[in-house]
């Protein structure tokens, strides 16, 4: 497999998976992120899925990183 196409599907891989934690988390403590408006609590559940993805990210690139000291 190509070196390129294994680092994007790894980071898509790794936001998807976040941003969908941070999602479920946020249903769990109640924020709607759909909600009409701008309210607090849709605001939170946006971080939670922002910072979600962004974490995801995080991790596949060092699944990435530790795989290939490996080699």
């Amino acid at each position: 497999m190509s070196p390129l196409l294994l680092e994007g599907l790894t980071d898509a891989a790794g936001f998807v998976g976040g941003a969908l934690l941070g999602y479920w988390l946020a249903v769990v403590f109640g924020l709607d992120i759909f909600a009409a408006g701008y309210s607090n609590a849709s605001i939170g559940g946006i971080l939670l899925v922002g910072l979600g993805g962004g974490l995801g990210l995080q991790l596949a690139r060092r699944w990435r990183t530790a795989r290939n000291k490996d080699k």
